[in-house]
């Protein structure tokens, strides 16, 4: 637990003194100065043999704890919005852009408060009865509540995986300490601001002699800083200076021990999964196989009971983790059919646990379509919030655990590719369940299937906020924002940049007035994960135009289609209403 704190705090720490936080530090120092200046008596006195013959009293400042309160507010508020927040609004039936205007209206409100004290004396008012607060500087907590909605700081991996882990709804007591630490580590900077501005209005005598002034000015300053947050002014700044923290963050990100704890917490049902090494050729004992647990529906099972590892054991069993959008799980697909209509019968069963990296993912209905579109006929159980993913200690899409007759794991295969060792691994356990079985041809050289690509193929490309991490030209993805970006004339290797304004998501980004990306690729076929409603045109120098039509829920359509692979830079034109999750290449 130490050193997931460690490492949050540490992000949270880098992010605190990015480009990304600047909007912010006017308003922390404005706002540790406008605490009200209280004092303590203290008596002095000389005395002169033993006649006492003067007595002064002097007022000394009290301790200032408005600052603790203003960063005490971010802390609580950002650590409960970013992972309930989703989850809040959804059972209130209330839009994801909710919380930023709440915070936008507190910050106007707590300046209004600051130009006119009567105004303020009644907004801190409800809050004299919280504990351990008392009636001095409520606004200040108030404030920092209202802040803690509106601070969004850069997606460094850290806070990658927090917003991952909130959005899924897989949290727990590791997401829960990552992320108030990191919140706490984001707020120190935020807390010197603070703190510098109490100072100044404590011993600076200018300050002390003007301090009406003062408040006013700093009232003004607030409420011009919501307007420019609410329409998106002080991303101007924010774009202008470079990112001097992205080298930092990479580290962290590359760190093996970072990786390792920012994984998805361990199950204590798959505790010795790791005595098998993913993509072995040879078959090892790793331990039993996690039952499948916290699944919400299940396909292709009779009356759509649960599949149970129990219920199958005497059977060779393939695992497979698969979510319906991601291409790369569609290319593996054709082999999973082709073994299941081979060695079925023979005492083969494949399980395939669908646990959705997006949110619409999660629909059943979205699952069901995908199932009959793919004409998969095996049980598959719906993973919503990751529970046996988790059992299985699983980090990847799509993902194969191989389980023998007893119910044991023998392999493990992450990602795709192999299939034919796969198969003959399946071969081998099914003859060691039935040495009498008598088994076909291997029949994984006749599937039809795309490649997965030839070495130095593009990764697959992410173009919402929570896991961008290629994005290269003007414009920082913020979400729940609508923000103006910049092709990049010259775009580098494998990467992407956007045009135009977007409205900015947690997974995706929308289409609005004059919208475009622009990418560069090493690839056979592109493939581009889109929904709503619209088009979107693909140029590419030296090809003729190509236009998409999008329709209904998200889905992958097929950009490029070489036999070749190529190195290439296509600009897409999106007419508004569509949104884009996602960039695969094979």
């Amino acid at each position: 637990m130490l050193t997931l704190a460690f490492i949050g705090l540490v992000g949270g720490l880098i992010t605190g003194v990015s480009p990304c936080v600047l909007p912010m530090l006017p308003i922390i120092f404005f706002a540790g100065t406008a605490g009200k200046k209280e004092t303590v008596p203290a008596k002095t006195s000389r005395a002169e043999g033993d006649v006492l013959v003067e007595e002064v009293e002097i007022a000394k400042p009290k301790r200032d704890f408005r600052p603790l309160k203003i960063i005490g507010g971010i802390v609580v508020s950002f650590s409960l919005f970013t992972l309930t927040g989703s989850v809040i609004l959804s059972a209130l039936g209330l839009p994801d852009s909710f919380l930023r205007w709440g915070g936008l209206t507190i910050l106007t409100l707590v300046g209004l408060g600051l130009i006119f004290p009567a105004l303020g004396h009644w907004i801190e008012k409800p809050f004299y009865r919280l504990p351990k607060i008392n009636k001095n500087n409520n606004g200040a907590f108030v404030l920092g509540l209202g802040l803690g909605t509106l601070y969004v700081p850069c997606a460094g991996p850290v806070l990658a995986a927090i917003t991952v882990a909130g959005a899924t709804g897989n949290v727990g007591w590791r997401t829960v300490v990552l992320t108030v630490s990191f919140a706490i580590g984001a707020a120190l900077p935020l807390l010197i601001f603070a703190s510098a501005g109490s100072r100044i209005s404590q011993r600076v005598k200018a300050y002390r002699d003007h301090q009406k002034g003062f408040r006013i000015g700093g009232g003004i300053v607030m409420i011009l800083l919501a307007i420019a947050l609410a329409f998106n002014i002080t991303d101007v700044i924010q774009r202008s200076l470079p990112s001097y923290t992205s080298g930092l963050e990479k580290k962290v990100a590359e760190n093996k021990t970072v990786q390792g704890v920012l994984a998805p917490a361990l199950g204590q049902g798959g505790q010795e999964l790791a005595k098998c090494t993913p993509g072995a050729a040879e078959l090892a004992m790793c331990g039993t196989a996690p039952e499948f647990t916290g699944t919400q529906k299940w396909f292709n099972t009779p009356g759509d009971k649960p599949a149970t590892l129990a219920e199958l054991k005497g059977k060779v069993v393939l695992v497979d983790f698969w979510a319906y959008s991601c291409i790369n799980c569609q290319r593996a697909t054709p082999h999973l059919l082709a073994w299941n209509k081979a060695y079925k019968s023979l005492g083969l069963e494949i399980v395939g646990i669908h646990s959705p990296e997006f949110a619409f993912e999660k629909s059943a209905g979205n699952l069901d379509a995908a199932i009959r579109k793919e004409g998969i006929t095996y049980p598959v159980g719906q993973d919503n919030n990751l529970a046996t993913w988790t059992e299985y200690r699983n980090q990847y899409w799509p993902a194969k655990y191989l389980v023998d007759a007893t119910g044991t794991v023998r392999s493990i295969k992450f990602g795709e590719g192999s299939y034919d060792q796969t198969e003959n691994q399946i071969r081998q356990l099914l003859k060691d369940a039935n040495p009498n079985v008598q088994l076909p041809a291997p029949v994984d050289g006749t599937v039809k299937a795309d490649s997965i690509g030839a070495a130095g193929t593009t990764p697959e490309t992410y173009l919402g906020y929570s896991r961008s991490a290629n994005l290269q030209g003007t414009g920082k993805l913020t979400p729940n924002k609508t923000v103006a970006f910049g092709l990049n004339p010259e775009q580098p290797n494998d990467t992407f940049s956007l045009g135009g304004n977007w409205a900015v998501g947690t997974q995706s980004v929308t289409s609005t007035k004059g919208s475009q990306a622009r990418l560069n690729f090493n690839a056979a076929k592109v493939f581009h994960v889109l929904s709503g409603e619209g088009t979107v045109t693909v140029s590419i120098p030296g090809e003729p135009d190509k236009t998409i039509k999008v329709s209904g829920t998200p889905n992958a359509y097929q950009l490029v289609d070489k036999t070749v692979q190529e190195r290439k830079t296509m600009t897409l034109t999106y007419s508004a209403g569509v949104s884009a999750f996602t960039f695969s290449f094979g």
